[in-house]
């Protein structure tokens, strides 16, 4: 394990390798921040955000897709700014903002929602496909773990207030064609699932709140061995680097008591540890029709 970058996140969240500038983006959601680092050359970038935002696809070299708390919109990554509002997204709703989201092998995203204060049951999970914006799936406190299997067989995703992870049987189009039905029981052993995802052999890596660690998942659901970092609260992994095989994982400080801040003072921020089984890039986000 090693710190891949110092700077400290109060809550950190929604890391996303970006496959054409080969670096990481992630976000500071209490911050209102967007930051990357690019292993090769060392180099960095922190946007200011003028409203929380928590998860990210790319569209292409210079563009992202964010999802912020009151909509889905396109970011110029030159420009620094905010381009086009694709969706709107609870904007009528104060009392909730966005937190895990991926890109689906359709070029859709899928994006979940909560309450800020992470009420019960006051969250939901979105598609943005072909211009269309559905909800899913209600009734979550804390939606996390969304990814896909490598065939888009099937969605995963997670709320991690039950500590229960699900999985969906998607259709050729990418919409669920089932109720998402129970994957695995971390509540079980005691353990609360965070963000996810799958590597290129259909296994999945999930990040452990509360845990410090990030633990790997079979497409059976089988809980097997994990990677610990030097923070309790991680957050969010993804696979990148060289072949894919780096996980990066971000963490938070958020909650956390002077006293536990000083016994683990890297809380925020982004760590690395080599993988033996390679991820695989995540696919684009395409904003116009289907």
């Amino acid at each position: 394990m090693s710190v891949f970058d110092p700077r400290i996140c109060t809550l950190g969240e929604g890391a996303l390798w970006h496959p054409e500038r080969r670096a990481l983006f992630w976000f500071d959601v209490a911050g209102r921040r967007l930051l990357s680092r690019c292993p090769e050359t060392g180099e960095t970038h922190d946007y200011a955000l003028p409203e929380i935002c928590s998860a990210a696809a790319w569209i292409d070299r210079d563009r992202l897709l964010i999802a912020s708390e009151t909509g889905l919109s396109v970011f110029d990554l030159e420009a620094g700014r905010f381009l086009l509002r694709l969706a709107d997204l609870e904007a009528d709703n104060p009392d909730t903002r966005t937190n895990d989201g991926r890109a689906d092998p359709w070029g859709g995203f899928w994006i979940g929602t909560m309450g800020r204060e992470a009420e019960p049951g006051a969250g939901a999970i979105y598609r943005l496909y072909g211009g269309e914006l559905r909800r899913l799936f209600d009734n979550i406190s804390v939606p996390n773990g969304i990814c896909f299997a490598p065939d888009g067989s099937c969605a995963y995703h997670a709320d991690t207030d039950r500590g229960l992870m699900f999985r969906t049987a998607l259709n050729r189009n990418g919409w669920p064609q089932a109720e998402p039905e129970p994957f695995v029981d971390f509540s079980r052993i005691g353990f609360w699932p965070d963000g996810a995802v799958t590597l290129s052999d259909g296994s999945l890596r999930v990040a452990l709140w509360g845990e410090g660690a990030v633990i790997a998942v079979s497409p059976v659901g089988e809980v097997g061995a994990r990677k610990t970092f030097d923070a309790p609260q991680t957050t969010c992994p993804a696979m990148g680097g060289e072949d894919y095989l780096t996980l990066f994982c971000t963490s938070a400080a958020q909650g956390l008591s002077p006293a536990r801040i000083a016994e683990a003072p890297l809380s925020g921020a982004v760590f690395a540890v080599e993988e033996t089984v390679p991820g695989r890039p995540e696919p684009a986000f395409r904003p116009g029709p289907a």
